[in-house]
């Protein structure tokens, strides 16, 4: 049986997920910006919280954890390389481990960039991808502490899953990133479709998250910086894809 995916606005523009086994009853949080709307949800639903995940240290991203911890008693997950900036962790894990949710693996990716120490969490057997402040809806996370060659090859580590992974990011930021995408690909007839179906989702107070890895890869300019054509665009023919892919993040830095 598929796990239940239910995504939960939070803050004024923060999302949280709950991830759900009917079979077994686990469910987990990925991040906990507040605990009030996730404790609804899980009211809501008659569910009650196994787990934690966190995917970086933030505080909209994190704000909620020990209120929500000492309400439901869930076992909190986070990375290794943040334990000095995490709430308290009962699992710390790193890149490239692996645990047991709701009968199937959820693996561990490093994608920092935004901040050094980020984990995305993957689901592959229901086509799920946590993925925080990385990758996000037709963008990506300012670089406040990584490198743009540590955030490229974070987002080739994401691009590199399944078309159909449900690319599940920490905000509601579409509509602002179409905005800048367009001046980066005009031509791009996806992207433009794509834009005016955010326009009106938003419109009509609709999440635009979680989407697609194969949408994302059509219309995100960020995961598209090595792209003969885009380059050419940018007047950077032949420039190595991570300083493509810093140029337009300076770009969208001062959009």
């Amino acid at each position: 049986m598929p796990l239940t995916l239910v995504t939960i606005p939070c803050l004024s523009d923060n999302y949280a997920y709950l991830v759900h086994d009917p079979a077994s009853g686990a469910t987990a949080v990925v991040d906990v910006p507040e605990a009030g709307p996730v404790e609804a949800a899980l009211a809501a639903r008659g569910w009650t919280l196994s787990d934690i995940w966190i995917t970086h240290h933030h505080h909209d991203h994190v704000g909620g954890v020990d209120a929500l911890r000492n309400a439901t008693g869930a076992r909190v997950t986070g990375a290794r390389a943040d334990l000095h900036r995490l709430p308290r962790l009962d699992a710390a894990v790193a890149p490239g481990d692996s645990f047991e949710f709701g009968g199937e693996t959820a693996e561990v990716l490093d994608v920092s960039g935004h901040t050094v120490g980020h984990i995305a969490y993957v689901l592959p057997g229901s086509a799920l991808a946590f993925t925080g402040d990385s990758l996000m809806g037709l963008g990506c996370g300012r670089l406040f502490e990584g490198t743009p060659e540590m955030m490229w090859e974070s987002l080739l580590r994401l691009r590199a899953l399944p078309g159909a992974t449900l690319i599940c990011s920490g905000h509601e930021y579409s509509q602002s990133n179409a905005r800048f995408a367009v001046t980066i690909e005009p031509g791009n007839a996806a992207l433009a479709a794509r834009a005016a179906e955010i326009d009106s989702a938003r419109e009509a107070g609709e999440a635009t998250v979680p989407v697609p890895l194969t949408l994302e890869k059509e219309t995100n300019p960020f995961l598209r910086a090595d792209l003969p054509a885009l380059k050419a665009d940018l007047g950077m023919a032949g420039a190595p894809d991570p300083e493509v892919f810093g140029e337009i993040r300076r770009r969208k830095d001062s959009f």
